[in-house]
C-alpha cells in the first residue's frame, strides 16, 4: 500500500470534481481499490501501487482535457479510463475555450484577419466600431498563449480617459476609482478563465492589469500585452506604450476612432500612430466594420445611424464654411 498527493496545477477544481463532486464520486466508482480524498486542489489517494500508476496517468489526462476544453464530461471521464480515444486537440478556427466549454472563434472575415495578423506579425493595430470583438478576441490569442507557455504574463491596459464623471467624484481609493475603466477586461478574462484560477493568476502578476499611465519605464518581455481603447490616449501617451516591447513580447492595440473622448484641442494617439507606422515590417493593421459587429443587432443599426449622422453634420459643417468664404 502506498500513500500519493497529486496536484492539479493550471485547472479549476470545481470543474474536475464536477457539481457535488458528481465526476469525483464516479472516479472513485471506478476506481473501488483505491481510497481517494480530494480537497480543494489536491487528491490524496492510497492503494496499490499498479492501480495508482493507471489512476495518475488518468487524472493527468483529465487535467489537460480540461486546460484546453474549460470542460469535463462524464462521458470525458469514462473514455479516459477505459483507454477510448478522446477529443486531444482544439480544433482548427478555436482560439480557446470559454469557461462553460462554448469555443471562442473568428465570426467574421475581419476577425480572421486579426487573428492571421497575430500570427506573422508582432504588434497588430485592430480599430473598428463597438461590438465588433476587438477586445474579446485580442484577450482569447493572450489566454491561448499563456495557456500554452508561449510567454510567461498577460499585460492589459486602458488610458483612464474621464467621459462624463471625473475621478474625484468616484467613490473610494485609486484602485477603486480605475477599475470600472478596466471592467470590459475583467469581464472577457472571467469569461475564459475560471473564477479561482483568475484570481491566483492575477495575484501572482501573471495576468496583470493597470492603467496606460503605469506604463512608463517598463520593459515588458515574454508577454502579450494588449492596449485597449486606444483612441484615447495622446501622441505620447501611445508613443510611450510602444516602446514598452522587449524580447518574446507580441503587442494588440485597440480602439475606435468614432469615439474619441479626448478633449477638442487634443489629437488622438491611434490616428497619429496608424499614419506615421503604416507600412513597417512586422506590425499589421486589421480594420473592422459594422458587418463584423457580433452584439445585439441594434447595435449594428445604432452604429450605422450614428456614421449617418456623423457624414450629414460634417457635410452641412463644410457647406456653411464654404458660404463663409465666398461672403
Amino acid at each position: 500500500m502506498i500513500e500519493k498527493h497529486i496536484v492539479l496545477e493550471d485547472i479549476d477544481p470545481v470543474i474536475f470534481y464536477g457539481v457535488n463532486n458528481v465526476h469525483l464520486q464516479m472516479i472513485k466508482a471506478l476506481f473501488p481499490k483505491l481510497r481517494i480524498v480530494g480537497r480543494d486542489n489536491v487528491i490524496r489517494v492510497l492503494g496499490d501501487e499498479e492501480q495508482m500508476g493507471k489512476f495518475e496517468s488518468n487524472i493527468e489526462s483529465m487535467r489537460k482535457h480540461i486546460l484546453k476544453f474549460n470542460s469535463l464530461k462524464a462521458e470525458d471521464i469514462l473514455d479516459i479510463i477505459n483507454g477510448h480515444k478522446t477529443q486531444d486537440e482544439i480544433p482548427e478556427g478555436v482560439v480557446v475555450y470559454s469557461v462553460g466549454g462554448r469555443p471562442v472563434k473568428a465570426r467574421s472575415a475581419n476577425q480572421q484577419k486579426l487573428i492571421d495578423s497575430y500570427a506573422h506579425n508582432d504588434m497588430v493595430f485592430a480599430v473598428g466600431p463597438a461590438g465588433t470583438g476587438k477586445t474579446y478576441l485580442s484577450i482569447a490569442l493572450a489566454v491561448k498563449a499563456l495557456k500554452e507557455k508561449a510567454i510567461k504574463k498577460i499585460v492589459l491596459s486602458r488610458p483612464a480617459v474621464e467621459a462624463g464623471e471625473k475621478l474625484g467624484f468616484l467613490p473610494g481609493d485609486m484602485k477603486d476609482k480605475i477599475d470600472p475603466y478596466l471592467q470590459p477586461l475583467y469581464d472577457a478574462l472571467e469569461d475564459m478563465i475560471p473564477a479561482a484560477r483568475l484570481q491566483d493568476l492575477m495575484e501572482k502578476h501573471v495576468i496583470q492589469i493597470a492603467p496606460l499611465a503605469f506604463m512608463r519605464g517598463r520593459t515588458l518581455s515574454d508577454a502579450v500585452v494588449i492596449l485597449d481603447e486606444a483612441q484615447n490616449t495622446t501622441p505620447a501617451q501611445i508613443r510611450m506604450f510602444l516602446t514598452r516591447m522587449g524580447w518574446n513580447t507580441k503587442m494588440i492595440i485597440t480602439g475606435d476612432l468614432t469615439q474619441v473622448d479626448l478633449p477638442r484641442e487634443q489629437s488622438s494617439g491611434l490616428k497619429e500612430a496608424l499614419h506615421i507606422l503604416q507600412g513597417i515590417d512586422g506590425i499589421g493593421v486589421v480594420r473592422l466594420n459594422e458587418k463584423d459587429i457580433v452584439r445585439h443587432k441594434l447595435v449594428t443599426r445604432i452604429v450605422n445611424a450614428y456614421e449617418d449622422y456623423d457624414r450629414e453634420r460634417k457635410t452641412k459643417h463644410n457647406s456653411n464654411n464654404e458660404s463663409i468664404n465666398k461672403d
